[in-house]
């Protein structure tokens, strides 16, 4: 079997790791530069953070490429290589993720554009270009995809189409609500479970949104659907406010409320609990000891 299905499958919480964007900015990432250069340019530095992770305890790492579909590429020197950025990705997650027995999750993040009849984008071009990138991943020896930060049924199910294409590893499909508990598109909690679970999602959950209470209510909504379902939880640090002399967003949430949290999530059904943006190793660390013991 599967080793993420095995592990899922036996009962454990796992618990997946913090933000990538927000950390590689204090470490010196540019704002507008893609993380997805630094594969190429600094993998070092990707190595680092990902092995803080998995120090802290984290049982998931993801890869480096949220935006690593040739198409969100449009915007990193590296367009044409998107393949070998992403298999190269997959390689890191694994050095860092084996400091912990973990496993490794393909990132595969919103292409930059609504499918029409929403939007410009033809379903069949999106659909390529995730099919694209989860070939990559796997080639790369990923354990699980993850489509995540989704808010759109016909970008979402494009990027599943397009995974499932090229590989029979599990997928777990993770959307952003952030309006309450409505995704920008209108989505609603009880609506993406039902149809991903029938696509045949190995889990269901969402990342990123907005405050950590939101996040609970989410899950509940969730939970109500489809009560046995494993649930992925990956919330935001809180809602951050701009630092103006940095630059940089500043989440208030510290440790102890991730963990405080984290402990009311296992309770509705999480079975996999991570941090979004604005989580550092600090409050991963705090997340494995809450729901570990």
């Amino acid at each position: 079997m599967n080793n993420f299905l095995e592990r899922l499958h036996g009962g454990e919480i796992l618990v997946a790791d913090g933000a990538t964007g927000s950390n590689l900015q204090k470490m010196g990432l540019k704002p507008g530069k893609p993380p997805e250069d630094l594969i190429i340019d600094d993998p070092d530095t990707i190595l680092n953070l990902a092995s803080s992770f998995a120090r802290a305890g984290s049982d998931i790492i993801l890869t480096c490429t949220f935006g690593g579909t040739r198409m969100r590429m449009k915007d990193s020197k590296y367009q044409d290589r998107t393949p070998e950025v992403n298999m190269r990705a997959a390689e890191i997650a694994r050095q860092a993720a084996s400091l912990n027995n973990g496993l490794v999750a393909g990132s595969m993040g919103p292409v930059g554009g609504l499918v029409k009849p929403y939007g410009p984008l033809e379903f069949e071009d999106v659909k390529a270009t995730f099919a694209e990138q989860a070939k990559a991943l796997a080639d790369g020896g990923v354990d699980l995809l993850l489509i995540e930060t989704m808010f759109a049924l016909e970008e979402t199910t494009a990027a599943f189409e397009g995974a499932r294409s090229m590989t029979d590893l599990p997928i777990v499909v993770s959307f952003s609500y952030d309006r309450g508990t409505r995704t920008m598109m209108g989505l609603k909690p009880k609506d993406a479970i039902k149809k991903y679970s029938e696509m045949g999602a190995a889990m269901i959950g969402a990342n990123c949104g907005t405050t950590l209470e939101n996040m609970e209510a989410v899950v509940k909504e969730y939970q109500a659907a489809k009560p046995d379902a494993p649930l992925w939880v990956k919330p935001n640090a809180g809602v951050p406010h701009m630092d103006l002399e940095t630059e940089q967003g500043v989440y208030d949430m510290g440790p102890e409320d991730m963990a405080a949290y984290a402990k009311k999530y296992a309770a509705l059904g999480a079975r996999v609990i991570g941090g979004c943006c604005g989580n550092t190793p600090e409050h991963i660390a705090a997340i494995v000891k809450a729901v570990k013991g």
